[in-house]
């Protein structure tokens, strides 16, 4: 029996699409995007994270000559806020990211997929979806509602 995966998400062509909370993650993931430290592979991304309380914390990718040492901006991110605000529910997740050398051909960049495993983790532990964004320099943006919708065949610690 064959059963078909459907990915819900909106597409936004411009930041004007987006709410006033959403521009202002946005802004935030594409100004942590500048500060990325990506010397190997040119790839510069950024992350603004927004909590239940109001707060917004951004970060940016941070490479190592040793790979696989480096950690992506959203997990450099994640791993912050939940070490400094445990019991405080993530909102929503902003991704900015592409080659330091941004064309108008590159396309909104999707979290990876050691990403996408700890960002389940923490949707999980709060037991509330976390909405993610995901947006080229143009401003180009994909949203989807839950990471599940990028995993729908997500491991959780229920199988452990």
């Amino acid at each position: 029996m064959r059963k078909d995966i459907h990915i819900g998400y909106e597409h936004f062509k411009n930041s004007n699409e987006l709410s006033e909370i959403e521009q202002a993650l946005f802004e935030k993931a594409k100004s942590a995007r500048e500060k990325a430290y990506a010397p190997y592979s040119d790839f510069f991304v950024g992350c603004a994270i927004l909590l239940e309380n109001g707060d917004i914390f951004s970060g940016s990718n941070q490479e190592n000559a040793a790979f696989p040492s480096g950690l992506c901006a959203e997990r450099t991110t994640l791993y912050w806020v939940a070490a400094n605000f445990p019991n405080e529910k993530i909102k929503k997740i902003f991704i900015v990211g592409g080659p330091k050398e941004f064309s108008e051909n590159n396309p909104p960049i999707p979290p990876c997929g050691s990403c996408r495993q700890s960002i389940i983790e923490y949707e999980t532990k709060q037991n509330e979806n976390i909405e993610l964004y995901f947006a080229n320099l143009n401003e180009e943006t994909i949203k989807v509602h839950s990471i599940k919708d990028l995993l729908p065949f997500s491991f959780d610690g229920t199988y452990l």
